[in-house]
């Protein structure tokens, strides 16, 4: 019964004229206690005179408080901010004062209005000091009668400049908080051993598991913005090691309102130690870009072709085209868009590789604007399986690319791999084909064909990091197919913001490539993730190597040989020259290429690919003895 009288109690404010009036209470007894100490804490003075200043001092007062707004602030949830507007309306007040007593003297208007400035001195001091206090006082009895009721974590905070101090600020005055805050840890070693807010300044060192164990400690949170990933990795292998769990507070820019919640601090991912600042992208030409257009995506249900649904759905489109021909998957985004409100959106059943079917559905929509998604990816399955490589990314890519310049869309965006540049596998081959084909139609049609061009995109289906997650589960080991191997990685909004951006830069004929930062060690990665798991490698998950698979690579490259750059408006974004081609005679091939059929032998169409494409030499592969041939 308590409890719930307390929980009842606790989710309500007091009313912000209740706040006014208990200051107001506290000014006229501060009035009065002034008087007191200023004639040696005895009634030595006229009570009648003091009884009757206090009105106008109250009403001075009020003016004061309303100004500065400090009966606007919740009690329980006093901070900084609060008490220095408490400060600034008492000296407001204490100024009131000494002008009205000034001019009283000078006109002899009115002996009520002749306040003495000692009193109002002391009464200044008094103010603060009894108005703080009796805040702070309400502060803390809350605390300790909720936090009976309400389990609560002992955490530090790494950084104890302006961010950790926000942080603080943001835990302290949640009204759903479970945090206690303890301490700080900090670098600068000008600030441990100090206190801020009486709460330590430890440095790194001396978070010991005897202090972690004496007060309870079980979280830290790491306050500091733009950190190094490499410093963060070694915070959080350190503290992982301490069996303390490490959450993180998101760049400034994410903060909602320019505010942070505790809502927002969440568990390092492996993204925050990519080894570079993520890439952001910000172009109001966006929001023209697809104002009032029918747009279509391909491939809507997978990992890319998702994400892109989702941040188009954010601009003002005319109707909103989902192409996939995965049922449930595409099922599951259409409800999600329902449970959003969202309207003018259209999930279609359909295989790329249909073409009356694509054709079917373009001329009933009418799209403006085309992302083509859909592809095969998995490099082991397709290097077994060449002709469904070739049927969805060369014959698809080539489907839904005429009927786009058959239906005159504005603008058509493949999606394309690092994987398509000095291809080692089929995958990768068959991509390059679908570049090719589009840089054939560069001067054909109305249609502006731009290709985008990315590396490997963390969390995607069947990438590596969802299989790392589950062997860790599974309580590993974790693969990894040789210990050299790197990778160029991004996360999905980056890879999808880029496709967004190709569509709105391009001229039609670019292929957009990023400025990814170092390629990733997929070895370091799996280390990583043990750490972020809270495990030990090897002593808890050990990493086993399997040898590389088949049509893989140590090195991905970005640019193909025979191929420079040319810088764009950001930074981050290049765009790859390619060299001349044949168009004719490209155009041949592919054709050719396009009429094999299941029954074909694999050799013969890995040896047609080949062909077509001269850079492309097989590793690790069976298909290396037409290597041989040449």
């Amino acid at each position: 019964m308590t409890y719930k009288f307390i929980h009842k109690i606790s989710q309500k404010y007091a009313s912000k004229w209740l706040v006014l009036l208990c200051d107001l209470l506290i000014v006229a007894l501060t009035f009065f206690l002034a008087y007191f100490i200023r004639f040696n804490f005895k009634l030595d003075f006229d009570i009648n005179l003091v009884l009757n200043q206090i009105p106008f001092v109250l009403v001075a007062a009020t003016i004061c408080f309303i100004a500065v707004r400090s009966h606007k602030g919740v009690v329980r949830f006093t901070g900084y901010k609060d008490i220095i507007n408490i400060i600034i309306g008492a000296n407001i007040l204490a100024t009131i004062l000494i002008v009205v007593t000034f001019f009283s003297r000078k006109f002899n208007y009115d002996q009520f209005f002749d306040i003495p400035g000692s009193i109002i001195y002391i009464h200044l001091l008094l103010n603060i000091a009894f108005i703080i206090g009796f805040k702070l006082v309400i502060k803390s009895l809350y605390n300790s009668l909720t936090n009976d009721f309400v389990p609560t974590k002992n955490v530090l905070i790494f950084g104890a400049g302006n961010s950790g101090m926000i942080t603080y600020d943001a835990i302290s005055k949640d009204p759903q908080n479970s945090y206690q805050v303890i301490g700080f840890i900090d670098d600068n070693e000008s600030k441990v051993g100090k206190k801020i807010n009486l709460l330590p300044v430890y440095s790194l060192k001396k978070i010991t598991a005897e202090l972690v164990s004496k007060n309870a400690i079980e979280e830290v949170i790491v306050s500091i913005q733009n950190i190094d990933p490499t410093r963060l990795l070694k915070i959080t292998g350190y503290l992982f090691d301490l069996g303390l769990h490490v959450k993180i507070v998101p760049p400034v820019q994410n903060w909602i309102d320019g505010d942070l919640s505790i809502g927002q601090i969440k568990k390092v991912n492996i993204e925050d130690l990519l080894g570079r600042d993520p890439i952001s992208i910000i172009n109001p030409a966006l929001t023209d870009e697809y104002e009032n257009k029918v747009i279509l995506i391909t491939g809507a249900a997978g990992s890319i072709g998702s994400e892109i649904c989702r941040k188009i759905s954010k601009y003002n489109y005319k109707k909103l085209i989902l192409v996939d021909n995965g049922e449930s998957a595409l099922y599951d985004l259409q409800q999600e868009f329902r449970q959003l409100g969202l309207e003018n959106i259209e999930a279609i059943i359909a295989d790329v590789r249909n073409e009356c079917r694509i054709d079917q559905i373009f001329n009933l929509y009418k799209p403006k604007v085309v992302f083509h998604a859909a592809a095969y990816k998995h490099v082991p399955l397709m290097e077994n399986n060449p002709f469904e490589a070739v049927s969805v990314n060369v014959v698809g890519t080539k489907n839904v690319v005429d009927i786009s310049v058959k239906h005159s869309v504005d603008k058509f965006v493949l999606i394309s791999t690092d994987k398509a540049v000095n291809p080692t596998n089929v995958m990768g081959a068959t991509k390059r084909v679908a570049e090719l084909y589009i840089t054939c139609l560069k001067e054909k049609g109305k249609t502006k064909f731009i290709t985008t061009r990315f590396g490997n995109v963390l969390g995607s289906n069947g990438s590596v990091i969802p299989l790392f997650k589950k062997q860790i589960a599974k309580g590993g080991p974790l693969t990894v197919t040789h210990k050299d191997i790197t990778r160029y990685f991004m996360t999905i909004p980056e890879a999808c913001q880029l496709v967004l951006e190709a569509a709105a830069m391009g001229n039609g004929g670019e292929i957009f490539v990023f400025d990814m930062g170092e390629p990733v060690k997929i070895f370091n990665l799996a280390t990583n993730m043990i750490i972020l798991s809270g495990l030990r490698y090897p002593e808890d998950i050990d990493i086993k190597i399997t040898g590389l698979r088949p049509g893989e690579k140590i090195y991905e490259e970005l640019l193909a040989d025979g191929e420079n750059t040319i810088k764009t408006y950001h930074d981050k974004i290049m765009i790859a020259k390619s060299r001349h081609i044949d168009v004719a005679n490209v155009e041949i091939q592919i054709n050719k290429l396009t009429t094999l059929n299941s029954l074909t032998q694999p050799l013969e169409i890995v040896s047609s690919i080949k062909q077509l494409i001269p850079e492309y030499k097989s590793n690790n592969s069976t298909y290396e003895v037409l290597d041989n041939r040449k």
